[in-house]
């Protein structure tokens, strides 16, 4: 084996992107809540960008490595502790065997995700390793003692494909950032070097240079930025009162909010009139109104299909952003429109390619 767990934390499990493609079977696709986050960790450590890595919630694991490999955290900011020296997120940091990595203490966000080189080798399920904990498939969530190896999920250098691409861009090296740990410098993008040149004594020699992902595009610790929703099929249906104050009021997330949905507390949403509803299929963003007035978010383990009215939908570039907030962090949504939630998903989709197409035109030079 190649990874112990000391300690588990509040939740962590094994997740990639999930098993996508069975809705139609009421099997839902689980995978990482971030999923940016999963593909630039995994792109850090030489990984295809879907491989399997361990997802922590708010208090990480702790986990002792019992041989030498690289690894990266992204997501939540983490004061991570690498044996007694303090680490970053958000770079590839090279482990030698029996160190020991604490995650504990997250400082901003609700996940993070610990990638390893090669991946983490379960077994799959439908085609993923994802822990599916709602429904049951997949591997359970961590406990101490439990020990994970690691695969071979790398790649040769090519983007597998995460988003929609671009390939003329693929030299731009935006949100890379170069230099020693604690003194970061930005790259200029399409510059070929990544090496310096070391002074001594003797002659110079050369040296790879670390590099850091510029995290504030893909992590905002800033919760009190509003999120864009779609008005749902059934947002009509609610009364004035109620649609003024689910674009206007605050909200809450909620305590007893999971992987299926984050449950959010505020104003007690109304409909004008009762509705009699069939069960429909429903996807992440979903924002439904059970009888309580109280509105549900729905995330990766979310059912396949729902029978409470679809008053909203959250815009697809903000999952992410969702998913990192904790119990009691506010939430507002700001009203956006399809033409302009698709607009953004594809914005991020594109940045997300470049980025990951930088990093392994690095990572493999």
């Amino acid at each position: 084996m190649s990874l112990r767990i000391v300690k588990p934390g509040l939740l962590s499990s094994v997740q990639d992107r999930g098993r996508r493609g069975h809705a139609a079977l009421g099997v839902g696709h689980a995978g990482a809540i971030d999923l940016p986050s999963l593909a630039i960790a995994n792109a850090l450590v030489g990984n295809t960008a879907g491989a399997a890595a361990l997802e922590m919630t708010v208090v990480g694991a702790v986990c002792r490595f019992e041989r030498a490999t690289r690894i990266a955290l992204c997501g939540a900011e983490i004061d991570a502790r690498l044996d007694a020296r303090t680490i970053g997120g958000w770079q590839a940091i090279d482990v030698q065997a029996g160190q020991t990595l604490d995650c504990t203490r997250f400082v901003h966000g609700a996940r993070a995700c610990l990638a390893v080189r090669g991946g983490f080798a379960v077994a799959r399920a439908l085609g993923s390793a994802s822990a599916d904990l709602n429904a049951g498939i997949g591997p359970r969530a961590l406990a101490a003692g439990d020990r994970l190896d690691f695969g071979d999920a790398t790649t040769g250098g090519a983007s597998d494909g995460f988003g929609e691409v671009e390939r003329g861009h693929s030299s731009d090296h935006r949100g890379i950032r170069s230099g020693r740990a604690g003194d970061p410098r930005e790259v200029q993008g399409g510059r070929a070097s990544d090496t310096w040149e070391v002074q001594g004594g003797r002659a110079s020699d050369r040296r790879h240079i670390p590099f850091l992902v510029d995290s504030r595009r893909w992590f905002d610790a800033d919760v009190e930025v509003p999120l864009r929703l779609m008005r749902g099929r059934h947002h009509d249906a609610l009364d004035a009162a109620s649609r003024r104050a689910l674009f206007g009021a605050p909200f809450r997330v909620a305590r007893d909010s999971n992987r299926v949905g984050l449950r959010l507390e505020g104003p007690v949403l109304h409909l004008a009139q009762p509705l009699e509803l069939v069960s429909e299929a429903v996807t992440d963003g979903s924002l439904q109104l059970p009888p309580g007035g109280q509105p549900i978010m729905l995330m990766a383990e979310h059912p396949t299909t729902g029978g409470y009215p679809r008053i909203g939908q959250l815009a697809a570039a903000d999952l992410a952003r969702l998913g990192q907030r904790r119990p009691g962090d506010p939430v507002r949504f700001v009203e956006c429109s399809l033409d302009e939630a698709i607009a953004a998903e594809r914005r991020q989709r594109i940045e997300l390619d470049l980025l990951l197409t930088a990093i392994r035109e690095r990572v493999h030079r």
